[in-house]
């Protein structure tokens, strides 16, 4: 079962690409097309997590990328992180607390963690710590999504965007930790949001939610193609918690229910059938709304990067070889439409005849949906990227 000899290339390439992200006030810059940074725009703590958690990556496999992971953790550890109260701002301009941020930082702690960087275990403790009494709510078994700076206000928003990229994080955590408290945390959140909400919803996940978890269907509407908080159903995020259902049922191992990995092949069949070529080209649409009706054609980079991942980690958990039929199809199409072999790294938005656009992202931002997603046919069957790389003691 061996990937495309380009997607075996490609994570190294992705890497060239972001040789320049370093910001020099500290953390990772935004890239422009051409992947050099854009410095002024604030530094964002999720774009430095995600690159420190990539170059993390990197270095396990034996990269010369220490340099840029200790860079991450020294952003993490100051220059994005609050002295005064705690937790980590959502970038050098905006101080609000943010659960999608504060995913990233265990995240990115985690991978730093598994390749030895200075000062990563502190960081990983502090931020699992500040996930538990800021965001973890025991009583829903999720987490809350958006503080003030001081945590005096909590926003009466609920998401399911923050509640995948919490999952992914405990994963990771408890690779690195060997703590299973975090698989239990990350077993609550995918009980409700997949085997309850998307399964209750035809498989269409709910994104949108208030303050005691009821869905909100109609939440922004009117702006549909917001890049965190789209309305209606994602078409990548449905693959991307089919993907990580897998991982989940990976790291339960005996003690993982039995309908993960069902659920999770009921995520993909619905993001096939409602997001995939659906007005007669190749291409995933964005969004849709409760019925499977496309609403954003747009085609974003990470979509296709994600139903690659889950069509790979489908196959490689099942032997199902529908899927790697699919992983070969949109390897095909990524690297005809999306890979860029002229400037680098993947066009991050295509419009619906699949030319280059910038309506929903300007530039390639960061390499991080890419270069899982062609690292993950190298990786073992595994809870995450980190588990999968660390060294073994």
């Amino acid at each position: 079962m061996e990937s495309p000899s380009w997607v075996r290339a490609e994570p190294a390439r992705l890497l060239g690409f972001a040789a320049r992200a370093a910001h020099p006030g500290g953390g990772f810059a935004w890239l422009d097309d051409a992947g050099r940074p854009v410095l002024d725009r604030p530094v964002e703590t999720w774009i430095t997590c995600r690159m420190t958690h990539v170059f993390a990556l990197a270095s396990l496999r034996g990269a010369d990328t220490g340099e840029q992971v200790a860079h991450g953790v020294a952003a993490l550890t100051g220059l994005l992180h609050d002295p005064e109260h705690g937790g980590w701002y959502a970038s050098t301009t905006l101080s609000e607390k943010r659960a999608y941020e504060h995913a990233f930082v265990v995240l990115a702690a985690s991978s730093a963690v598994a390749a030895g960087a200075d000062g990563a275990e502190p960081l990983l403790a502090e931020a699992l710590d500040v996930v538990e009494r800021r965001f973890w709510e025991p009583g829903h078994g999720r987490v809350a999504d958006v503080w003030d700076r001081g945590w005096t206000s909590l926003e009466d928003y609920r998401g399911a965007n923050a509640n995948m990229h919490t999952v992914e994080a405990f994963l990771a955590a408890a690779d690195v930790t060997g703590d299973p408290v975090w698989t239990t945390r990350a077993l609550s959140i995918v009980d409700h949001l997949v085997h309850g909400e998307a399964r209750a919803h035809g498989w269409r996940l709910p994104e949108h939610y208030d303050a005691g978890w009821h869905v909100r269907p109609e939440f922004n509407r009117d702006e549909p193609a917001h890049p965190f908080r789209p309305f209606g159903a994602t078409v990548g995020h449905l693959f991307e918690w089919a993907r990580l259902a897998v991982h989940l049922k990976r790291a339960l191992g005996d003690d993982a229910p039995s309908w993960l990995v069902p659920d999770a092949a009921a995520l993909f069949a619905t993001a096939t059938e409602d997001g995939w070529a659906v007005d007669g080209r190749p291409g995933f649409v964005y969004t849709t709304d409760f019925a499977g009706t496309p609403v954003v054609r747009t085609r974003l980079h990470w979509v296709v990067a994600e139903a690659i991942a889950a069509a790979w980690t489908l196959h490689q958990e099942t032997g199902d070889p529908a899927y790697l039929e699919r992983f070969r199809e949109w390897c095909d199409h990524a690297e005809a439409c999306f890979v860029d072999r002229e400037l680098g790294s993947w066009h991050h938005e295509l419009d619906p005849e699949n030319h280059p656009a910038a309506t929903v992202w300007t530039g390639k931002p960061d390499i991080y949906h890419a270069y899982q997603a062609t690292l993950l046919p190298a990786l073992p069957p595994s809870a995450s990227f980190a588990g999968a790389l660390r060294p073994r003691r």
